[in-house]
């Protein structure tokens, strides 16, 4: 897109109106102050300018008693100047002063490309000294797109930025609220609470994006669900620090937004030096699953995004953890490679030192003591076995019993005369150190070049905590992150084939900052199915299921002490990026024998899985979930009912499926190796016996079909066919 610029010295009434894939996105442009969106929600249609100017006037709020005597408009970066009185979108100052900045526009170019549809805006406030650049767009995918840069056009004095977020305004009748919580094991936990007068603020200080993230901020009509209800949502895309809001005035204007969080000094401008946020993108729909779906569309019409098949993976770590033995690790292979495996990835414990979690991070060279011959043996074993090999490594991170730190004890984030309290026996290495940077760059891409390797996972098993850079110790997180991006981006232009996961305790790096330049997300180091059906529940929120790894444990969960049958594992690896992490030596024959059924069957439905429309039902008992993908073009879906603990009621009642064509009839069928399920309280419903039911997709998605009374913790696949 090559942007038409339009002067902008004597600014007059502008407005804008986008429209993309059901969204209309209206802002004004009018004036000399900075940009206001009057509207964000459903495509308002062809209108006119007339029709424009009039929606505009028709939104201006009354002046009322005791307030400014002329009504008071919130741009999308809120400036306290115009009498806005809650969260600044520019803070800083220069020794005290310039605090309050009052921009004035001075340009603006705007294009309608094949790309994305982006305005760009250019303001300065002559007192304060500074320079500003908006650039606001909507996507094809129905996302808006914002981002902030902010200039210090001072020529001696240092500008001292505190924060930057951008806004976007929601309607009165959004009047609840809901985010994301969890922790190490439980991930993405959702939350409610009305949106009332004030301000929701989550604030996010663990460097990288947590276990605990927002991952969406999303404002709605009470009640929404995931097929009912307008939304509206935002995310940050950044990998560090960050935070969402959601804040609602006395006069009943309400915003949602966000932006990268700056720990004190971080960002200090010197004159002509310039700050670039991260991009705030937000999606409105009928429905937390049209929200979803944007997300999803936009991640996949990324260049990048992965093609092809996504290969089913076999990760060593509960299999193995650090016991490399070569014979039993080629054992696995084996088993794995007559199941059906296709990529093949030592977990950690292959470098110098690395017998525990408590040496050995910063050493980042084959372990001769367990690896005599190099990898060698393994990667020529996995590939004649006709598989992909891929490593793990946790390159940000350094044990302190470790060659690197006694080396280079300089290389340690912290603010000086301490030392940062250890998690898992480790620190963080500040890649902000140029040597540091290029250490660890140039043993990845020595490890990646000599053994071809196909896949890193990319591990970060603890926050940042006293994350200062050497030797003042200035807060250096924004800086941190940064230094990974460009070493991934690095990375995988000197290794064009290669993939990388983001790993971080499982879940706690998931953000469209890190996903700009990796192409899976590990969700959770906890696989015990059951929490994995919440977890990837809410992960796909944001994510599609190609891009979220997801395992068949061993039937004992090593980190919640359930059991559950291969079935319900399986089922509930189905719909992500399908992977196996359980030491296959110790399986009996008819579980090998059920578990190549099952990767058969991923094989067979991966291209639907992975390209599809994610839906997922509102049923009225919280125990039994209904979820699915649906092709494209309708003509095909698969769905799982999944009983999460004993229903309510007995038989549950009926279930929708969502989200098929209403107007085509289809063949409804259990689909194996999970379309008999063994956990059943009863007989089966009459329409399950007698093996399949043909109902138009309007009646399957508003009447249903009757479920069976499952066992809690057992699932039901159904394939759905259209055929006619």
């Amino acid at each position: 897109m090559t942007p038409e610029k339009t002067a902008r010295a004597n600014p007059e009434p502008r407005l804008l109106h986008l429209r993309e894939a059901g969204v209309s996105l209206l802002i004004d442009l009018g004036g000399e102050g900075l940009p206001r969106v009057l509207h964000w929600g459903d495509d308002l249609g062809d209108l006119s300018s007339e029709q424009l100017a009039e929606l505009a006037l028709a939104g201006v709020p009354p002046v009322v008693s005791n307030t400014l005597d002329e009504p008071m408009s919130v741009a999308v970066l809120p400036e306290p100047g115009t009498g806005w009185p809650g969260l600044p979108g520019l803070r800083g100052h220069r020794d005290g002063r310039d605090w309050s900045p009052l921009f004035t526009v001075t340009s603006v170019e705007a294009g309608d490309g094949d790309e994305d549809r982006l305005v760009r805006v250019r303001a300065e406030d002559a007192t304060a000294r500074l320079a500003l650049v908006l650039d606001i767009g909507l996507t094809r995918a129905g996302l808006v797109k914002m981002r902030a840069a902010v200039g210090n056009l001072h020529e001696a004095e240092p500008y001292t930025l505190d924060g930057l977020v951008l806004a976007l305004p929601v309607p009165s009748h959004a009047a609840e609220l809901l985010d994301l919580t969890g922790r190490h094991l439980r991930e993405r936990s959702p939350q409610r609470q009305p949106f009332t007068v004030g301000a929701r603020v989550r604030e996010n200080r663990r460097g990288r994006t947590g276990a605990d993230a927002t991952l969406m901020l999303t404002a709605g009509v009470p009640g929404f669900g995931f097929r009912s209800g307008e939304v509206w949502s935002v995310h940050v895309a950044w990998s560090g620090d960050h935070t969402t809001f959601a804040e609602r005035l006395p006069d009943g204007r309400a915003v949602l937004g966000g932006g990268e969080l700056l720990l004190p000094g971080e960002v200090r401008l010197a004159p002509g030096e310039e700050y670039t946020g991260p991009w705030l993108y937000a999606a409105h729909g009928h429905g937390l699953d049209a929200v979803s779906e944007r997300f999803h569309r936009e991640l996949r019409a990324r260049p990048h995004h992965p093609a092809g098949p996504r290969p089913v993976v076999l990760n060593t770590w509960e299999a193995v953890y650090f016991d490399h033995d070569l014979d039993k690790l080629r054992r696995l292979a084996d088993l794995g490679a007559k199941a059906g495996v296709e990529r093949f990835v030592l977990d950690d414990g292959w470098f110098r030192g690395r017998r525990d979690d408590h040496a050995g991070l910063g050493d980042w060279y084959v372990d001769e003591t367990v690896w005599p011959s190099g990898l060698w043996p393994l990667v020529e074993h996995v590939r004649a076995l006709g598989m992909q090999f891929g490593l793990w490594v946790e390159p940000e991170m350094v044990n302190p019993d470790s060659a690197l730190a006694r080396a280079h004890p300089d290389w340690i984030m912290s603010t000086g005369g301490r030392t940062p309290p250890e998690a898992r026996h480790q620190q963080v290495l500040d890649l902000v150190h140029p040597e540091a940077y290029a250490y660890v760059l140039n043993r990845l891409d020595s490890l990646v070049g000599e053994y071809g390797i196909d896949y890193l996972k990319w591990d970060h098993n603890r926050d940042l905590v006293d994350a200062g850079h050497s030797p003042y110790g200035e807060a250096a997180v924004h800086r941190q992150v940064l230094a990974v991006y460009r070493m991934m981006d690095e990375l995988r232009r000197r290794h064009p084939g290669l993939e990388i996961e983001s790993c971080s305790s499982g879940g706690c790096r998931v953000d469209l900052g890190i996903l700009q330049r990796t192409d899976r997300v590990w969700a959770s180091d906890c696989i015990d199915a059951l929490e994995r059906q919440s977890i990837q529940r809410w992960t796909q929120l944001l994510l599609p299921p190609e891009l979220i790894g997801s395992h068949v444990g061993a039937p004992y969960a090593h980190t919640t002490g359930r059991r559950h049958g291969l079935a319900f594992r399986a089922g509930t690896a189905l719909f992500g990026h399908f992977g196996i992490e359980w030491d296959l030596t110790g399986a009996s024959a008819a579980e090998l024998e059920e578990l190549a059924r099952w990767i058969s069957l991923y094989k067979s439905v991966r291209d639907l899985l992975h390209t599809g429309r994610t839906v997922r039902a509102d049923h009225p008992d919280p125990a039994l979930w209904v979820h699915g993908v649906v092709a494209e073009n309708g003509s095909e879906a698969i769905f799982a009912l999944v009983a999460m603990a004993t229903p309510v009621t007995a038989p549950p009642g009926r279930v929708r499926l969502p989200g098929l064509d209403p107007d085509a009839v289809y063949r409804v069928e259990p689909l194996p190796p999970a379309g008999t399920p063994a956990g059943v309280n009863s007989v089966l419903p009459a329409w399950l016996t007698a093996g399949r039911v043909h109902l138009p997709g309007r009646v399957l998605g508003r009447v249903g079909i009757q479920a069976p009374d499952l066992y809690p913790e057992h699932l039901l696949l159904l394939r759905l066919t259209r055929t006619s």
